[in-house]
């Protein structure tokens, strides 16, 4: 689980060879599409393009960033494993847009994703690979995760309005940091920030459960949660501007 991180990417080297990003990206659609035809039932042509459109910008985006802010000349298994987390985000786009009323195939692939979560960090430290552009990768990957889960939460019944916060705060902060440029200074490491990231992502996975119950009062507590973690960390670049 990566901290949230803020401040601009450091430039790399530009000696990343692509051939490994495009075997892990080919095989990441192969999988999507394995995803919409095994796992997901009832999945419709409009809602498999969509999911494949998402995943392919995602992983143009990726590789372009890559070649200019990764620091190490190969793809190691941590960003294997990070592109995999992004794979089944974006397969869960399929039953969102298809509307399909089965959960426990989403929360099957939700406690997948989030098993992988940790695994990338652990990876890049084994492997000699950390950097801040893929702690960065691994936050973009929770957030967009966290998104579609909140929105399909939504979508399902399970939870009411209050639950779009818990997969907003990134992109709140995100368009804040565009108006107030000092969002966008370095933070300092706190275990609370990754503990409030687990819980949000661990929360929703349990709306995806069939039947959950008293999730109302479960999803405020967490928001609030949300709120003073970002809160505490906008107050301390607040005191670190000049």
């Amino acid at each position: 689980m990566s901290s949230r991180v803020r401040s601009k990417l450091p430039r790399g080297s530009g000696g990343l060879p692509l051939g490994g990003l495009r075997a892990a990206a080919i095989a990441g659609l192969v999988a999507i599409l394995a995803l919409g035809h095994f796992v997901f039932s009832g999945i419709t042509l409009p809602a498999l393009v969509g999911s494949v459109a998402i995943y392919t910008g995602a992983v143009v985006l990726t590789g372009w960033l890559m070649q200019r802010h990764y620091p190490h000349d190969r793809l190691g298994f941590c960003n294997v494993v990070t592109l995999s987390r992004m794979v089944l985000a974006a397969s869960l786009v399929m039953p969102l847009v298809a509307g399909v009323s089965d959960t426990w195939p989403v929360l099957a692939v939700a406690l997948c994703a989030l098993a992988l979560d940790g695994v990338d960090g652990w990876l890049a430290r084994r492997e000699g690979l950390v950097s801040a552009f893929g702690a960065r990768f691994d936050m973009e990957v929770d957030a967009a995760f966290a998104l579609v889960l909140s929105v399909l939460a939504y979508a399902s019944g399970s939870a009411g309005v209050l639950v779009l916060a818990l997969g907003l705060p990134r992109y709140i902060f995100a368009v804040a940091a565009m108006v107030l440029p000092w969002l966008n200074g370095p933070l300092p490491e706190r275990t609370s920030r990754k503990v409030v990231c687990v819980v949000q992502l661990a929360t929703l996975i349990v709306l995806q459960v069939p039947g959950a119950v008293a999730t109302a009062p479960l999803v405020a507590v967490v928001v609030a949660a949300l709120i003073w973690s970002f809160g505490r960390d906008i107050v301390w670049l607040w005191r670190q501007r000049t």
